[in-house]
């Protein structure tokens, strides 16, 4: 496994080219997230991942955590160093509100150094993730006694969050959650019930787990809409901000897993005999909107670990392809072998690595940039269209970013050949640990339902039909580039006719069979996200374009940039037009098959 080196003249690339920092700064609150500051932590986070954090992924992987007999999960010893160190350095605080102790940077800021926390550790990574949560849910919707106890705590990552949803029975179906919140006369609640899949439930590196529950109070309707949140510690919180007794909060089990094998998740038991103690988060039954506060910005931080993995996964790769000689390459002298990076496929594997890289974090880092504008900016209506914009984005952040995840981890593997196979090279632990990417968090067929059901009917599509007449502006600005970027305008001129006629057809059909719209929602989101990853990569490619033409130094990483977005324009936009029959193919076919003859015949 190679040393992890953070990509940082790609993401300041995207920083300078695609998302408009300079515009951020001007935005009340994060004046000072000016472009030179904004590199300088960079430049300081990327060192201290690759210095402290990636050097313990290999050992977490082999180590995983235990849960004691006297019901405490143990991590392994490099964890505890790091994780002191990570809360040392503030890093968890970088982007949220100096009120409480936050360094106020704009949330891309944030997502950026997330990015390199995931790509030095994914397991490690989603503790500081879910406690982010944790920290929006209570400072948009906690009271002011819930956040003067809770927040400066989590922000400094001296107690970290979870989000405890679902439940043996529910799954994502979280309208039948069963847990049980009882109001006391003190203000309290006494939680019991049962919880599933928690991403770091219980450990030993923080001093206190902070635990968002989803429970049912007496008055609570079935379904989704009867569900309230509450915060629920592991010790109470004394008046003076002390830690005082244990909760009535247990780990269960910890589940035994493919992947992220150093992240606890945990069997979650509330209240086995009197009930834990719970304080609610907003109001009765506003649960479920109070969970998507937290579940938005998680989607775009799973979104994210799709391409931390596949980043770091894509450096074991290169490195291999440059020292590993097998075959001989055309032209090579009989006798001769040659490094594999010489052979044609294994250079097909790297660009379609490194292009969809490229793509995904223009993705990401837009999305999160609408965020920060949706939140922050002065004009409502621009506030509005950021939100919209965000709501469109995630959920192809999400599903395209984690599928991609696992697909360019596996093409990582196989660059490795047989040795990729091999544990002891380090690969295949990208390949394990990107593969629940896609199952967290909504699945990513829960994404793709999201968009079509949900924000392609947008302001009656008007959202998306405006979204995709952006993409096919750029026209304009690629055909004055002339023929050096004419490959670029072909392609995304193409992948924009056929999103344009998948949309087109969903509008109709959707309306008339929505099996038909759910049928098509996966092969539809890929489309979706493949050509506006194309749009994307052409934007980079015009930037790059300009600063060579302004006479820029960097004639090396700008001239790559460009064949880097031709050969995604020329060999990956293209799959776009090929799903299109699987998108128009209907829900008729599905269903022909009874499920009793899916089975094996004998």
């Amino acid at each position: 496994m190679a040393d992890y080196k953070p990509p940082l003249r790609d993401i300041k690339f995207v920083f300078s080219n695609i998302v408009d920092l300079a515009g951020l700064a001007t935005l009340e609150g994060f004046e000072h997230a000016d472009p030179d500051t904004v590199f300088g932590a960079l430049d300081e986070g990327g060192r201290f991942m690759a210095e402290v954090v990636a050097p313990t992924n290999s050992i977490g992987d082999k180590e995983g955590v235990v849960l004691s007999q006297n019901g405490v999960v143990v991590t392994p010893e490099a964890f505890k160093d790091a994780y002191r160190a990570y809360v040392e350095a503030g890093w968890g605080a970088v982007p949220f509100p100096p009120e409480y102790g936050g360094h106020g940077f704009p949330w891309v800021v944030g997502l950026a150094l997330q990015e390199m926390l995931a790509a030095s550790n994914m397991a490690f990574s989603l503790n500081p993730m879910l406690t982010q949560g944790a920290i929006e849910a209570i400072v948009l919707h906690g009271d002011d006694e819930l956040r003067a106890t809770y927040l400066e705590k989590l922000i400094t990552a001296e107690w970290s969050g979870t989000m405890c949803l679902t439940e043996p029975q529910a799954g994502s179906d979280l309208g039948t959650v069963r847990t049980k919140a009882t109001p006391q006369e003190d203000g309290t609640y006494r939680i019991k019930g049962q919880k599933i899949f928690i991403t770091w439930g219980d450990h030993d590196l923080a001093d206190n787990v902070i635990h968002l529950v989803l429970a049912r109070t007496p008055d609570g309707k079935p379904g989704t809409k009867g569900l309230s949140m509450f915060v629920v510690p592991k010790y109470i919180v004394n008046k003076d901000g002390s830690l005082g007794e244990a909760n009535e909060v247990s780990v269960v089990s910890l589940e035994h897993k493919l992947g992220i094998h150093a992240s606890p998740t945990a069997v979650m038991a509330f209240g086995d005999h009197e009930g834990s103690v719970g304080y609610l988060v907003g109001s009765e039954f506003d649960g479920m909107k109070n969970m998507f506060t937290m579940m938005n910005s998680a989607r775009l931080s799973v979104g994210l670990q799709g391409l931390a993995i596949s980043e770091r996964a894509y450096q074991d790769a290169l490195a291999y392809a440059q020292e590993r000689r097998q075959g001989r390459a055309v032209g090579t002298e009989p006798g001769d072998s040659s490094l594999i990076i010489e052979h044609p496929d294994v250079r097909r594997m790297l660009l379609t690595q490194r292009a969809y890289i490229e793509a995904m974090r223009s993705l990401l880092y837009s999305n999160a940039e609408a965020m920060d504008v949706a939140l922050n900016h002065q004009n409502p209506e621009e506030r509005e269209r950021a939100a919209e914009l965000a709501d469109l984005l995630t959920p192809l952040s999400k599903a395209w970013s984690t599928d991609l995840g696992v697909e360019l981890t596996s093409l990582a593997l196989q660059v490795h050949g047989g040795m990729g196979y091999i544990e002891e090279t380090g690969v295949a632990q990208h390949f394990r640990d990107a593969r629940i990417a896609p199952i967290y968090e909504g699945t990513n067929g829960i994404q793709a339902m999201d968009l079509v059901g949900r924000k392609l009917p947008m302001r009656a599509g008007e959202l998306v039909r405006e979204f995709i007449g952006r993409m096919a502006a750029l026209d304009k600005d690629l055909e004055a580039a002339g023929e050096d970027l004419a490959t670029i305008r072909g392609g995304l001129a193409d992948g924009i006719a056929t999103l344009s006629d998948a949309t087109m057809w969903l509008a109709q059909r959707g309306m008339a069979n929505i099996n038909d719209a759910l049928a098509a929602a996966t092969p539809y989101l890929r489309i979706f996200a493949t050509v506006t990853g194309g749009w994307f990569m052409a934007r980079q490619a015009l930037a790059a374009r300009a600063e060579l033409d302004n006479g820029s130094p960097d004639d090396d990483f700008l001239k790559a940039k460009i064949v880097t977005a031709r050969f995604y324009a020329e060999q990956l936009l293209p799959q776009a037009s090929g799903l299109l029959g699987a998108v128009k193919g209907g829900s008729d076919i599905l269903f022909e098959i009874e499920p009793a003859f899916l089975g094996v015949s004998q």
